[in-house]
């Protein structure tokens, strides 16, 4: 691997093609390392590509993308290693956490990346580790909530770090723990919904009739205060849970009118985008996709898995929903009308690889986090955090 991340810049250009994976292996790697960079870099397109295990895609073989775009697509850091967590502050600095090695980074609008200190605890194995990051808004950017995998289960903790002290010891304050944790779907995305609240995605660690279970907080959306409490106004006053039946939801973003919207990963047929209602139960293990059935909530998009595994999502400046796809190596573009959506838009199909992670930041550009380096062998070209400035220019 080469230096760890750095900046570059593409801009007013064609999209690059397909970058080419390397086979997934679940060694861990070794967490010190030099700092990111970014030489652009392209790739052969129609490579085959192997994912790892679980949600996050089967191997498939890609087909060349002819999708040209005039956008400017800004490469901010490159040479992250499985970055999952990302947040963008009010001042433009990027937060990115790294789900292997629980290595956090600030990107400062104008700077290199600084490498912040690593998060305590984090037992990565699968698809856990260190997964969603959170702000409160207006918060202190020191402090951060982080979503993390442990010996015993998956918590949510508030994390405080000292600026540039990459080996530094964080205050370590867990809000929420007992959140059951598996090989496989740990959920992971945390937000601060416009309420103030935190909202927290759960897997079914899977073991599906978790989902079912209310009294279990694997297979839910949690909505809680900053102190981990159960939120005022939740559909049962004493539990955290806002919403179940999920089987692995990694994506939360809320429209201009407060409606809350969630990606879910299905198991072999349907992926999915769901409106979250507060008390409504999504399905998951008796349902994947539209059922029907009235006592369960149908979603409102569906993919075949092989075209998404949708992790991320953001609302755009345009109003749309972007997911971030892993299997499916593309951005989609799902327009809203209020609660209703249209077509979903596949966008930079191959350009960039998997894509993990979604933010729509201060000055209305899209961030995003590609995810294509697995545990022990690095990809030809490192992860990297992209910046759309003009999102509506990568639409045919």
């Amino acid at each position: 691997m080469g230096s760890r991340p750095g900046r570059a810049v593409l801009a007013a250009a064609p999209l690059v093609a397909l970058l080419v994976l390397a086979a997934c292996s679940e060694e861990l790697r070794d967490p010190a390392r030099p700092a990111p960079s970014t030489p652009p870099v392209t790739a052969e397109p129609g490579a085959t590509t192997t994912a790892p295990p679980g949600d996050e895609g089967a191997p498939t073989t890609a087909a060349p993308t002819d999708q040209p775009t005039e956008a400017a697509i800004e490469v901010l850091a490159t040479g992250f290693e499985v970055p999952w967590g990302l947040v963008v502050l009010d001042d433009g600095t990027a937060v990115i956490g790294e789900r292997d090695t629980a290595q956090v980074w600030w990107l400062p609008p104008e700077g290199e990346p600084v490498p912040v200190g690593i998060v305590p605890d984090v037992v990565p194995a699968g698809e856990g580790g260190l997964l969603g990051l959170a702000v409160p808004p207006g918060g202190d950017p020191a402090t951060v909530y982080a979503y993390y995998t442990s010996a015993a289960d998956n918590r949510v903790a508030r994390v405080t770090f000292t600026s540039g002290s990459r080996t530094g010891d964080p205050q370590v304050t867990v809000v929420l723990d007992g959140i059951p944790k598996g090989r496989n779907h740990n959920g992971g995305r945390l937000a601060f919904g416009p309420d103030g609240f935190l909202y927290v995605s759960t897997g079914d660690a899977s073991r599906a009739e978790l989902a079912q279970d209310p009294t279990s907080l694997a297979g839910k959306i949690l909505r809680i205060t900053p102190d981990g409490d159960p939120a005022p106004g939740n559909p049962d006053p004493g539990s955290p849970v806002w919403s179940m039946g999920h089987r692995n939801v990694q994506g939360l973003a809320w429209d201009a009118d407060g409606r809350l919207w969630a990606t879910e990963f299905g198991q072999s047929t349907f992926d999915e985008i769901n409106l979250i209602e507060p008390g409504g139960n999504y399905g998951w293990p008796v349902v994947e996709g539209t059922g029907g059935a009235p006592s369960y909530v149908d979603p409102v998009v569906t993919w075949a898995t092989s075209d998404a595994s949708p992790s991320g999502l953001a609302v755009g400046p345009d109003g749309a929903l972007y997911a971030a796809a892993l299997a499916g190596r593309s951005l989609w573009r799902v327009p809203l009308d209020g609660a209703t959506v249209g077509a979903p838009e596949r966008l930079l199909q191959d350009a960039y690889g998997r894509l993990r992670s979604v933010v729509t930041g201060p000055d209305d550009a899209l961030y995003v986090l590609t995810s294509n380096t697995f545990r022990g062998e690095p990809a030809p070209e490192d992860d990297r955090l992209l910046r759309i400035a003009r999102p509506d220019l990568l639409r045919p």
